[in-house]
């Protein structure tokens, strides 16, 4: 009966201890749970341009490195940046990724967007017709300009060109054609002059370069447009670089070239801008004709702000366990030791704190009674040689419940110390009385 009456007292003596600490360790699990980023999701989508243009090419390729870690990526295509900037815009939209022209936007006008960075440069072509040499916007007043169709990044990036050399509807002919439309219309004789963005690789500039009809304009005043429009480059096309053997171009020509960016809604998962710089990275590290090895992607935006964890990544590289484990193991490690540091924080204390509590309130119970005796053995000095049976009386009740101590067999000498101090106060007394 003792011992189970023992046994009932050790489990309420834990049960008031460590309740609080398990309350602690729960509260631990909350607090850290509010830093945890949830799972990435397995599908991404990201809006680019024309199923045949180069943004739908890249976005191709991100999709089949995320393929590597599980994610998927769908690619839409579109009529072009603008469209994407619409896209990302609508919250109803599962977009959340997107490759804007340089130009089109900035935080100002859509300040729920972040950059992954500046991928790779769109040099905007201006081709013409006549015999006069053109080098300077201005020299296009009066002409019949074809800058692109409604809604396109090239007609965004034509009219900023123009306006800026006081060229509009009133000191020119504007005409909203694009791509093969554009350049068969130069040919035909019924435009001047066009505007294009478009790779150097694309089949229709290598076209155009090679009429001896159609000339490229040559940016003279490039440096100029690169201090008024910080989305601008100035890059070179040697001559030659489209075609040695029939040296395509003839000589060197300056132009001005949009640095693409990879842009995403502010809410996009860590894990997946991870990803998407490291896709970034892979698709673009090797340059070309207008950028060096490495030279893109880059942690700059002129016009968004970079995403923390994108500039981070651009720093310092991928997380320590990505590099070495499976993209969905390093992120599950990476979630649970978010969770586990708070945790730890609370837990190691509490594996000192808590064992040091349960013997401090044992002790307690112990030299309670020992105050207890204390006091009548003070009271029995100050007495005299009266009152001994009341002494005794409660030297009788102080020895009846130190005797229903319930205390943990690994205090049980302390006990017996206690019973053994009791017992001798107790001959003390009944001798005296």
């Amino acid at each position: 009966m003792a011992s189970r009456k023992e046994a009932h007292s050790d489990r309420r003596e834990l049960l008031l201890i460590v309740a609080p600490a398990v309350l602690a360790v729960g509260f631990a699990f909350w607090f850290a749970y509010q830093f945890v980023e949830p799972a990435p999701p397995s599908q991404v989508t990201v809006t680019t341009g024309l199923n045949t243009g180069a943004y739908y090419a890249f976005a191709k390729r991100y999709a089949a490195i995320l393929a590597k870690s599980d994610i998927t990526l769908d690619v839409e295509s579109s009529a072009g940046s603008l469209q994407n900037l619409s896209r990302l815009r609508d919250k109803g939209s599962d977009v959340t990724l997107a490759l804007l022209q340089g130009g089109i936007s900035n935080h100002k006008k859509d300040p729920e967007l972040v950059s992954l960075g500046r991928v790779f440069l769109e040099p905007a072509w201006v081709f013409y017709t006549g015999s006069e040499k053109l080098e300077r916007l201005a020299q296009l007043k009066g002409k019949r300009i074809a800058i692109g169709a409604e809604g396109s990044g090239t007609r965004v990036l034509a009219l900023a060109l123009l306006e800026a050399n006081d060229l509009n509807d009133e000191t020119a002919t504007l005409l909203p054609l694009s791509g093969t439309e554009a350049a068969d219309a130069l040919a035909a004789g019924d435009v001047d002059a066009i505007f294009v963005v478009l790779s150097p690789q694309a089949k229709l500039v290598g076209d155009l370069l090679r009429n001896p009809d159609i000339h490229l304009m040559s940016f003279k005043q490039a440096e100029a447009y690169t201090r008024i429009f910080q989305y601008l480059s100035r890059v070179t096309l040697p001559a030659g670089v489209i075609d040695l053997d029939d040296q395509v171009p003839k000589e060197d020509v300056t132009l001005v070239a949009a640095q693409a960016a990879l842009v995403a809604r502010a809410d996009v998962h860590p894990a997946i801008v991870g990803l998407m710089v490291q896709a970034a990275r892979e698709v673009h590290k090797s340059g070309g004709i207008f950028a060096h090895f490495e030279e893109f992607p880059k942690a700059y935006d002129p016009e968004f702000p970079m995403q923390n964890d994108a500039e981070r990544l651009y720093k310092r590289g991928p997380p320590f366990l990505q590099r070495f484990l499976p993209f969905w193991l390093a992120n599950f490690i990476e979630r649970t030791l978010i969770m586990l540091i708070p945790i730890a924080t609370i837990m190691l204390p509490l594996f000192r704190i808590v064992p040091w509590l349960y013997e401090w309130r044992i002790r307690r119970r112990i030299l309670y009674w020992y105050g207890q005796l204390k006091r009548v053995e003070k009271d029995i000095a100050e007495a005299g040689d009266s009152g001994y049976t009341e002494y005794l009386a409660e030297v009788e009740r102080i020895e009846q419940a130190v005797g229903e101590i319930p205390i943990p067999l690994h205090f049980s000498d302390k006990l017996y110390e206690l019973r053994h101090a009791v017992h001798l106060v107790h001959q003390r007394i009944a001798a005296k009385a």
